[in-house]
């Protein structure tokens, strides 16, 4: 016997998306002399069906990878949409409906086996590649092996296939045998073309967004390069690269005459092309966003701090500008390997000595986010507003808890401690954040030396390497995270179980590997009642709370900017930003 696992599904949600938002005409939607400070949140800004022109994108530094397969950044997985399909997506709609998960390459809802162990996915006929060859399930099952097993698998993004397929634990990956690279793979079998099944180790009840994620973007095994296929990925959207990408140089796109319209639930494809520009500095950004020189920015977090200020106080430039509370938490790290932090009460004394109110007003206060508490944000389910394990001393103030901190250090054995607070360099509130953590942090006895590195290998080469952090003796580190969707095991688990501890691409950056918190981020995922889920989860966010590796930040709120030329703007739940995947122009000379 077999059931659905997903709710009710919308067949065609780019079309419903232009029908109500433009009457099928531009007619009926807020254009954007119209729209008002916050609009994008519930409705679509600037609605138009009309096509044409180029969209232009800027980062501050350079994208994190082209490859769907290498990639982890959640601006990336919305970015990458528009060249790669996955198994399933989520809605192309404001609101709650946003998180809705809605067929992409598969044709309907997975079948789920009664014990919750099998999944079976069926693909739609006639999709393709650019190249005019056929999409087939062995090229999802491929793409899922390169990005997940074996010790040369791509490094970036998350492992939850590895972790929850069953009958894989001795693959060795796709390019230990390039003859047969899927030989021995048995997590995943394909009958047919059209067909996936997926044999899991236990249930798992998140699994249905497990497959939204771009490691299930089709790759043909004859086209892969390993960590070199970024250069060209052969696109499954409705865009492909114009010649081959090299980090730093930007990245074209332009319409993938492959692509069919009518099998794709949420891509509106309206610019005639797509530019990213790489390596700008924050400030230009916003600048260029405000007089109309730039679309969109690529990362997704929104203005720098200066232009923030600027234009919240500017009432006309406030009507351009959206303030959703994005889901994601700023937090500081304290890493359990790295002298002498593997000792508690050393962690405990950060934990006390950070003052809040001084971070918080870094990041550009109210506008920014709220003071947080918590590891899981309020958004996301599990998350308990009572919790407070290390109260301030003046909870109104939220300056710390000086005496505590210095008590800490005591029990610690530690007179003082110097230690290093590694932040990415072109992000200027975590680079403000860093600085107010390290003056915080001096007044208890602990010197901190701020390390700043690029944001597109912070979280490979620096952050995310444990023997880069180890050496470097980076006790400290500045991070930011977004749910890999929105439950607590979705929140937590890459970033707080021993078992998803990486050689590189670790999120788990303080390398907190506890026997407890492990065996509760297991049970979570057989949980079917939610509530029970919930509970639990707030139990893991306590937990390691307890250890201490988290600093608890800020619950951040984005300011997004959106121009009034840029159509069809919204601010999408599931990807804690604009979606990229409907938006359009008006500059179609």
């Amino acid at each position: 016997m077999k059931r659905t696992a997903l709710g009710t599904i919308a067949a065609t949600a780019a079309t419903a998306l232009l029908l109500s938002a433009c009457g099928g005409g531009g007619g009926d939607g807020t254009g954007a002399s119209d729209a008002e400070f916050d609009q994008g949140q519930t409705e679509i800004v600037n609605a138009s069906d009309e096509k044409g022109g180029t969209l232009r994108f800027a980062i501050s530094a350079n994208m994190e990878n082209a490859d769907p397969g290498n990639m982890y950044y959640g601006y990336m997985w919305n970015f990458s949409r528009l060249y790669a399909r996955t198994l399933y997506t989520y809605d192309a709609q404001p609101g709650e409906a946003g998180q809705e998960v809605v067929p992409d390459l598969a044709e309907g809802e997975p079948e789920v086996s009664e014990d919750g162990k099998t999944w079976t996915v069926k693909l739609k006929e006639g999709l393709k590649y650019e190249d005019g060859s056929d999409i087939i399930a062995e090229d999802v099952k491929y793409a899922i092996a390169r990005s997940n097993f074996g010790p040369e698998a791509l490094p970036n993004g998350p492992k939850y296939y590895k972790e929850h397929l069953a009958e894989s634990d001795d693959y060795e990956g796709p390019y230990e045998d390039t003859d047969e690279p899927l030989k021995g793979f048995g997590g995943i079998e394909t009958p047919d073309d059209h067909t996936l099944v997926f044999h899991l180790k236990e249930p798992f009840y998140d699994f249905q967004y497990v497959l939204v994620q771009p490691q299930s973007a089709p790759v043909p095994a004859d086209k892969d390069k390993g960590e070199q296929y970024q250069q060209h990925v052969l696109s499954s959207g409705p865009y492909k690269f114009d010649g081959d990408y090299t980090p730093g140089n930007g990245l074209k796109l332009v319409r993938n005459d492959q692509w069919d319209q009518e099998s794709d639930p949420v891509r509106t494809a309206l610019p005639d092309n797509i530019t990213v520009q790489e390596g700008v500095e924050q400030n230009e950004i916003d600048q260029r966003l405000e007089s109309g020189d730039l679309d969109v920015d690529l990362g997704g977090t929104g203005l720098g701090p200066a232009k923030k200020g600027e234009l919240l106080q500017d009432e006309d430039a406030k009507t351009r500008i959206d303030n959703p509370t994005n889901g994601g938490h700023y937090y500081l790290t304290v890493n359990t390997q790295v002298e002498p932090f593997d000792k508690l009460e050393c962690r405990q004394a950060v934990e006390y000595g950070v003052d809040k109110s001084a971070v918080h007003r870094a990041w550009g206060g109210s506008a920014g986010g709220d003071i947080a508490n918590t590891i899981l944000p309020p958004v996301v389910p599990g998350h308990d507003p009572e919790s407070d394990v290390y109260p301030a001393e003046d909870p109104e103030a939220q300056k710390g808890n000086p005496p505590e901190a210095e008590a800490m250090l005591e029990e610690c054995g530690e007179d003082g401690i110097e230690t290093n607070l590694g932040v990415r360099s072109d992000r200027p509130a975590e680079v403000s954040a860093a600085e107010a953590i390290q003056e915080s942090l001096d007044k208890v006895g602990i010197t901190v030396n701020i390390k700043q590195y690029p944001s597109d290998t912070f979280t490979n080469t620096q952050a995310g390497s444990p023997s880069f952090v180890h050496k470097e003796e980076l006790g400290l580190n500045i991070y930011g995270w977004l749910p890999d969707w929105n439950t607590g095991y979705g929140y937590m688990s890459q970033i707080l179980d021993g078992g998803a501890i990486k050689d590189a691409g670790n999120s788990n950056i303080s390398e907190l590997d506890n026997d407890e918190v492990n065996e509760l981020l297991d049970e979570v995922t057989k949980i079917e009642d939610t509530e029970k889920r919930d509970e639990m989860s707030k139990e893991i966010d306590k937990l390691a709370m307890e250890q201490a590796v988290i600093v608890p930040m800020v619950y951040s709120k984005a300011v997004l900017y959106r121009p009034d030329n840029v159509t069809n703007v919204f601010f999408n739940r599931s990807w804690k930003m604009y979606d990229y995947a409907t938006l359009g122009t008006t500059n179609t000379g």
